[in-house]
């Protein structure tokens, strides 16, 4: 009988070790970051290195997450208080005009900085866009500023809209999902920006975009149970459901709306207007 008490109170320690070493095991385990972005720049300094990641396998005409980690070679760690900042800057042959943009954030002190930038414009071999940083580094102010290419959209669909509203003010609306739709009733996001001047690109609060999705190869075709897009004061986005019935190439007609209610792009579609002069173009 002492024997199997000994055997037992052995077997006791021994599943004990090993659950304090599988925990030490997972607790080890180092979550990465950027796991799933591509890095798409690199700004190599004499002392640190940025690193610019995206989902995109290439930055695009429209709305662009980007991450940004900063490297410290001297200690070989990330930094979390660089209090990074931003600006996208498109250099024309007659001048310069930069982006609607986000603030870069990393939530939580990590060592990621995430924003997103709205491309009006491709670049090409005459006309590019470069991205200017600013970011403190060990108590020192530093910039960094890089070359960039943005491309054509891979679908060809227009997701981003520049345009002139019966205010007189210059708008920047921009497609941000579903990234991947599906025969359902969709979250959907857009931003929206004006243009105060060509540096600043401020967000437009509290305006309202309607939303009529159809099909043009299936007789124009809607769908049930859309909800037009707010404004959210949290994500700083427009916010409203999506219904798509079937696979597909869809157009969801757009109205701009003010805060007073008045339209300043884009119409109904009716019988004698088959679309919009506002809208995306989606294709699944």
């Amino acid at each position: 009988m002492k024997t199997l008490k000994y055997i037992f109170a052995i077997l006791l320690i021994s599943i004990s070790v090993v659950s304090c070493s599988d925990d030490d095991d997972n607790t080890s385990i180092e979550v990465n970051p950027v796991e799933g972005l591509s890095k798409i720049y690199e700004i190599s300094a004499a002392n640190h290195v940025v690193e610019i990641y995206s989902e995109k396998q290439n930055l695009e005409i429209g709305y662009n997450e980007i991450s940004i980690r900063i490297k410290d070679l001297t200690t070989d760690k990330y930094i979390n208080d660089a209090e990074l900042s931003w600006m996208p800057i498109m250099n024309m042959t007659d001048r310069a005009h930069s982006a609607p943009h986000s603030m870069l954030s990393n939530a939580e002190e990590s060592t990621v900085y995430k924003g997103h930038i709205v491309f009006q414009m491709a670049s090409n071999e005459t006309e590019y866009w470069e991205l200017k940083l600013n970011y403190n580094l060990n108590g020192e102010s530093v910039e960094g500023v890089t070359r960039i290419t943005v491309l054509q959209p891979n679908d060809g669909m227009v997701k981003t809209q520049v345009f002139m509203g019966v205010d007189g003010v210059k708008y920047v609306l921009a497609y941000v999902g579903p990234q991947n739709p599906e025969v359902a009733l969709n979250d959907m996001q857009a931003v929206l920006y004006k243009m105060e001047d060509m540096m600043n690109f401020p967000v437009v609060e509290n305006f309202k975009i309607t939303i009529d999705p159809r099909m043009p190869g299936m007789g124009n075709h809607s769908s049930p149970n859309n909800t037009d897009l707010t404004y959210d004061s949290v994500n700083t986005m427009y916010n409203g459901k999506l219904s798509l019935t079937m696979t597909g190439y869809w157009k969801i007609n757009l109205k701009l709306l003010n805060q007073a209610g008045e339209i300043l792009k884009g119409e109904d579609v009716t019988e004698d207007n088959p679309e919009s002069s506002l809208y995306f173009e989606l294709e699944f």
